[in-house]
Formats: structure tokens, sequence, C-alpha cells
């Protein structure tokens, strides 16, 4: 096909043929427009399906870590009856001969009611009612690190603790009460009750089983569109 020479074009000639091209445009823009709104349709079909899957997933996974704890809550009572072992456990495993394990627990954190401040306050006073030399001196800061709270305000558990066992060996009526008042004044939070289950391979090696959608492998030999994301 030769090219066109505007120049030697009628008025008409050019009228028709921008007509002609603005047509195609329009019907090119039209296509596009048609092909976006089935690539939105695609997406938001794809997305109810694939949360209405996560939703199943999800339900089945409630399930079964309910089935799992009651399971091991029965032998858990069966345990206290046969061992005698007592409270305060976050976490129990059990193995079998196979390597198999289960572990089952909870999760908690540190948490305090309005009073830790009161007995922070004594602690304080205490600290100010030394005298200013050396070897007092490195008790202050030791003290006043325990007292360092972490990036969400909270006391460290197991740093009490330590102030406990110091407070015991400081002859400070006004000390050991701070100290009496702050360990009073823990209340930790339970923040997940979780479920480990692992296996040993043939070289013994432990293994975990995935137990969440973002751990667990695809199935093998399924490869990834990797340049698509």
């Amino acid at each position: 096909m030769s090219p066109i020479d505007l120049d030697q074009l009628t008025p008409a000639q050019e009228e028709a043929l921008l007509q002609k091209l603005q047509a195609k445009q329009a019907a090119e823009a039209a296509n596009v427009k048609a092909e976006r709104e089935i690539y939105k349709e695609t997406v938001g079909k794809t997305v109810a399906e694939t949360i209405k899957e996560m939703e199943v997933i999800s339900s089945m996974l409630s399930r079964s870590k309910a089935n799992v704890f009651n399971n091991f809550s029965a032998l858990l009572e069966m345990k206290k009856e046969l061992y005698g072992y007592k409270e305060g456990q976050q976490s129990h495993t059990f193995t079998n001969a196979l390597g198999q394990s289960i572990e089952v627990g909870f999760r908690q954190i540190d948490g305090w009611d309005d009073t830790v401040d009161a007995g922070i306050a004594k602690v304080n006073e205490y600290i100010d009612s030394l005298a200013t030399n050396e070897e007092t001196g490195k008790l202050v800061k030791f003290i006043q690190n325990l007292l360092k709270k972490d990036a969400k305000g909270n006391l460290k558990a197991n740093r009490v603790l330590e102030l406990k066992n110091l407070a015991e060996s400081v002859n400070s009526p006004l000390f050991t009460d701070g100290v009496q008042i702050i360990q009073e004044a823990y209340k930790p939070v339970r923040s997940a009750y979780f479920i480990e289950a692992s296996y040993k391979d043939d070289t013994s090696k432990k293994c975990s089983v995935p137990l969440s959608i973002t751990t667990v492998d695809f199935p093998e030999g399924f490869e990834v569109n990797a340049s698509a994301l």
C-alpha cells in the first residue's frame, strides 16, 4: 500500500481520513477499556474465590487446633495422676518411638497493673537515700537497669525476679516493700496458644511440620512464576 500524500488530499478526503482515524482510536480505546473491565472483574472473582478457600482452610485449622488441645489436655490429666507433676509449665512436649513430636502450650507477654508505678516510686525513693560513693553508685546503676522498661513501656519479669533476690540481701523495708508491690503488680497476658509438630528424617534430623500457609512448601514439581511477582 502506497503512502498517502496529505498535500494531495481534498478537504473532503482529509475530513474522511480524520473521521476514520478518530473512529479507529475510539475503537482501540473502547477495546482497552473493555479488557480492563474484564481484568477487574476477574480480580474480583479470583479474590472472592480465594477468600472462600482460605476461610475453609482457616476453619479446618481452627477445628484441628481444638482437637489437638482437647486430645493432649486429656493426656495431661493422665500425666498428673500418674506422675504427680505440678502446674506452671507454659508448654508440654509429647514424643513417640518414631521420633515424632507434638508440642502444645501458650506464649505470654509481660503485663502490669497500675500499682507498679507505686512500687517503682518506692524503689526510686530508696535509691535516692543511698550515699553517692563508688560502691553504692554501682548498686544504684544496677537497680536502675533492672527497672528499665522496654519499647512498649513494660518492665521485664526476669529483671523483677533479680530485684526480689536483691531485696532479700538488702536490709531496707522501703526497698523490700517497693519490690513486693512491683512483684504483685505483675499480670502476665497469654498472647497465643500454639502447636508445633516435628519428626525425624532418615538421617535423624529434626524436621518441623509447617502449620502455616506462609511456611508450608508448594507441592513437589510446582514452579512459581517468579517473573510475575
